[in-house]
């Protein structure tokens, strides 16, 4: 099941997630997206989003207006929901309206392959190579591999420090995807949120503060989460 965490208030671009993008309020046009993928369902505090999910033919669940994470709220809906301990939960940000249905999948796959081979992984989320340019901007987050493809950490600083300042230095981009199992869902949010997730912002970094797991997916994206006003513009001329 894919769930989108749809928080009407955002500090950065109020009611963002209900602009128009081509037609469509932006938290409808990304349920739209991944729909073929599997059942969406909207995870939102605001009753106005419940009814545009519902005029739109959008199931949608009311939850808690306090949680600090998107996570914490897909979670909620996942237990009202009372989904399986092994369904496969996917976190998608209601700020990609663009995103391709191919890196949900990506990400879809990667939850399947760990949950056959027993691994010993909390999440499982996904980046993509960015310019050195794009890796200055806070608002791209970025992330650093181990030797298996999983999260060293995620920061809003460029990532790593190139010394001798290569001309050929690589970054790799953080989409905000996650995947996970109901079981794995439920054992992150019981975590305490961490000093450095308060810090940077950044909720995925609750499960390596505690010395668990995050396996990455390398893919190929276009898309980008619309963060401010500027990023919406961005978005709108590159994708129309």
């Amino acid at each position: 099941m894919i769930i989108i965490p749809a928080r009407l208030n955002s500090s950065r671009f109020a009611n963002k997630i209900l602009v128009d993008i081509l037609g469509l309020p932006m938290v409808i046009r990304t349920a739209k997206q991944v729909s073929s993928l599997d059942d969406v369902v909207i995870a939102t505090d605001s009753q106005e989003v419940i009814d545009l999910a519902q005029a739109h033919g959008v199931k949608a669940v009311m939850t808690s207006s306090e949680h600090q994470s998107g996570t914490d709220r897909i979670n909620e809906a996942a237990n009202i929901l009372n989904l399986s301990d092994d369904e496969v939960i996917v976190n998608v940000q209601g700020d990609e309206p663009f995103i391709e249905p191919e890196v949900v999948e990506a990400v879809i796959n990667r939850v399947k392959e760990i949950q056959s081979n027993n691994e010993d992984i909390m999440m499982v989320s996904c980046h993509k190579k960015i310019s050195s340019e794009l890796a200055d901007d806070p608002n791209h987050v970025k992330v650093l591999l181990d030797g298996n493809s999983n999260a060293i950490y995620f920061s809003r600083s460029k990532i790593p420090y190139h010394r001798d300042h290569y001309e050929s230095a690589s970054y790799f981009g953080h989409l905000g995807i996650y995947g996970f199992t109901k079981k794995s869902l439920n054992n992150f949010c019981s975590l305490d949120m961490a000093p450095i997730e308060h810090i940077e912002k950044l909720e995925q970094l609750r499960a390596i503060y505690f010395g668990n797991r995050v396996a990455m997916v390398e893919v190929e994206s276009k898309s980008f989460g619309i963060d401010t006003e500027e990023d919406l513009k961005n978005a709108l001329k590159l994708f129309t």
